[in-house]
């Protein structure tokens, strides 16, 4: 029959054993920092769509409009399937693909975006899909090859989720045309890091933080039912680890719709 000194003595161990996984439960985020490079691969299905060397589409289901073809997109972008898209919570992903089952694949590794969504076909069936740009699929293949790769139709490859890197650019909020004083809405681009989004906040002044609503892609919105008093500063949470960033004052007095706005801050890489 065990004595109570060692009752008590197990019961202190196994209330110090829960503390401790309580204690240990504080330290893992959501998800473990991205990688700028590829460490998990899966298989996908990839294609191509708009012109070879272009863009895709002029901006996507994203909404990040003629941004697409222009520094620091460049290009390589991609459409995704609804697995990947996620009701447009990972407009602003970053992933990268590579071919190795072709003959014209080079096995380099090319970084994309997501800025748009695939709705049907093999976007559809597959469990994973990138339509990429005619941009970002020729850089997959071997120098001289790009064409005889677009030629290749449904195409198997490797992908890998990966941090968002835009080289020292700052977040940028675009401000949508149909906003007004009672009514804000915002692209929200350049994100590091995660790249996506999975709330977006904004306060007036020194007031309180105010939800704001998704309203398609990377487009967050607030009907506010009264005047907003800028400046105005947003408050975004990413989707893959939970991390916050605070853009202070980044919508000024005097505030425009269809003005691009850029902060002084961005997620370290």
């Amino acid at each position: 029959m065990a004595t109570r000194s060692s009752v008590s003595l197990s019961l202190s161990f196994f209330l110090a054993f829960l503390c401790y996984l309580e204690l240990c439960s504080c330290f893992y985020p959501k998800h473990l920092n991205l990688s700028a490079v590829g460490n998990h691969w899966s298989t996908a299905g990839a294609t191509w769509y708009g012109s070879p060397d272009g863009a895709g589409s002029d901006g996507g289901a994203c909404g990040y409009g003629n941004a697409v073809s222009q520094s620091p997109f460049s290009s390589f972008v991609t459409a995704i399937g609804p697995s990947l898209y996620k009701s447009g919570k990972e407009c602003g992903a970053c992933y990268q693909v590579k071919c190795t089952r072709h003959p014209a694949c080079s096995g380099k590794a090319v970084r994309v975006v997501i800025t748009d969504f695939c709705p049907g076909g093999p976007c559809v069936s597959e469990s994973a899909h990138f339509d990429l740009s005619g941009t970002a699929f020729g850089a997959m293949a071997i120098p001289g090859q790009e064409e005889k790769l677009r030629d290749a139709g449904v195409l198997e490859v490797r992908y890998a989720r990966v941090a968002c890197d835009y080289s020292g650019r700052n977040i940028a909020f675009h401000v949508d045309q149909g906003s007004n004083p009672n009514y804000l809405a915002v692209v929200v681009e350049f994100e590091d890091g995660d790249g996506d989004l999975a709330g977006v906040d904004v306060k007036e002044g020194s007031g309180e933080w105010r939800a704001m609503q998704q309203s398609w892609g990377a487009t967050w919105k607030l009907d506010a039912g009264s005047e907003l008093h800028p400046p105005l500063s947003l408050r975004l949470t990413s989707q893959y680890s939970g991390q916050t960033l605070v853009a202070n004052n980044v919508i000024p007095q005097g505030w425009m719709p269809g003005a691009t706005y850029r902060s002084l801050v961005n997620y370290n890489v």
